[in-house]
């Protein structure tokens, strides 16, 4: 392999800004910011808005299916067969 043409792929932390989740995986994307994990390492961190413990689908929150309820009903109302 030639050297020096591939990305820095290192241990990094993402942090959901909306509910304060961290995890720690791999990753190539470069980040001024660093936290102090557990192990008392530190580590590049990324912020992110939204990880599976915001995001609706994951933790059950019924909002979007409100939303869209209308729709559907809607949808049946127009173009059911009779």
């Amino acid at each position: 392999m030639k050297k020096d043409i591939h990305p820095n792929y290192r241990e990094v932390v993402f942090l959901d800004t909306q509910s304060n989740f961290k995890f720690i995986t791999r990753s190539t994307i470069e980040t001024k910011d660093t936290i102090e994990w557990e192990d008392g390492k530190t580590y590049p961190l990324v912020k992110i808005e939204i990880s599976s413990a915001s995001h609706p689908f994951y933790t059950g929150s019924t909002k979007a299916y409100v939303a869209t309820a209308g729709r559907v009903e809607k949808f049946l109302k127009k173009y059911n067969k009779k």
